[in-house]
């Protein structure tokens, strides 16, 4: 059962990434320390990083749309391998301020 579960979740993320090619990040999650980010749609992966510069640049090559929500793991990412809770949104916060320089021309 659980390679029929695989095989679905597979095609399901094919048709995603057909349907939303060029979705922007629109769906943030903490994981691993890092942040992992969607487009489009939550199985829609776009990029994941560990460094303000590398989610900088997913946003930078990927797009960001207009308005971004968060799963609960940004709130608890002490739970996310961060040391502490706030620590997703702090990660997330130093990328946003080098995208809107790098890209906006905004401080």
């Amino acid at each position: 059962m659980t390679n029929g579960w695989k095989k679905l979740t597979e095609i399901r993320n094919e048709i995603h990434a057909k349907k939303w090619p060029k979705a922007k990040i629109d769906y943030i999650t903490a994981h691993n320390g890092g942040i992992k980010m969607y487009g489009g749609a939550k199985g829609n992966l776009k990029g994941w990083g560990k460094t303000p510069e590398a989610i900088a640049y997913t946003l930078k090559t990927v797009g960001l749309a207009d308005c971004v929500m968060g799963s609960s793991t940004m709130d608890f990412a002490a739970e996310e391998g961060f040391d502490n809770d706030g620590d997703a949104m702090k990660l997330w916060d130093a990328a946003i301020e080098i995208y809107n320089w790098e890209v906006n021309g905004v401080a």
